[in-house]
């Protein structure tokens, strides 16, 4: 099994790398924003039109598949009001205090969003909610990882997985001297390595 270490040089070799390369960073920024705004209701904009905000720009291949139509943010929409419970559980949790006792809930919000924005979009949205707890994930680095995706509702298990990669890495970063988001980061050196092959 990979130990997938990552050391803080490696995340500032793709810091540098990413901005370098990746324009879409803003897209990132602007949702983490609207997503706390909405939810704080200091704008007319939804949560799930906040959400749509990332999903479109960086999950553009499940939507060349699947329209973002009213059905769709309706189905969302009732997905957040069906997981608020259990959302503002997780939503201040930290990656690093991860255990065991998390695992029932993780894989059940998980698989939830799955059901509806697939296993990417599920793991985008839940950071949008937890950026502190939930990592970021695409295809190519969740075969890095834990092995090529499955069929839509079956990958709770591998994010659980990943999540303790993430926990690892995580702490391995902060005790090392790391001060910065390790989640976004670790995501960043994922998407260089892994996705682009930049590094």
């Amino acid at each position: 099994m990979p130990n997938h270490q990552i050391t803080v040089a490696d995340i500032n070799i793709a810091r540098a790398t990413y901005e370098a390369n990746e324009p879409r960073d803003l897209f990132y920024k602007a949702a983490t924003q609207l997503v706390l705004l909405s939810l704080a209701g200091r704008t007319t904009l939804t949560i799930s039109e906040a959400i749509a905000v990332l999903l479109q720009t960086w999950n553009r291949e499940f939507y060349r598949f699947h329209k973002f139509s009213a059905q769709h943010f309706a189905a969302i929409d009732k997905l957040l009001l069906s997981q608020t419970p259990a959302l503002s559980v997780v939503q201040n949790k930290d990656i690093q205090k991860l255990t065991a006792a998390d695992e029932a809930s993780a894989k059940q919000i998980f698989v939830s969003f799955e059901m509806v924005l697939g296993p990417v979009g599920a793991a985008k949205s839940l950071h949008l909610f937890a950026p502190d707890y939930f990592p970021l994930w695409d295809r190519a680095i969740a075969t890095a990882y834990v092995g090529v995706l499955g069929k839509i509702g079956s990958n709770g298990e591998r994010y659980w997985k990943m999540m303790n990669y993430a926990s690892r890495q995580a702490q391995a970063l902060v005790a090392s001297g790391y001060s910065g988001k390790p989640l976004k980061a670790i995501d960043e050196y994922n998407y260089c390595h892994f996705t682009k092959k930049w590094m």
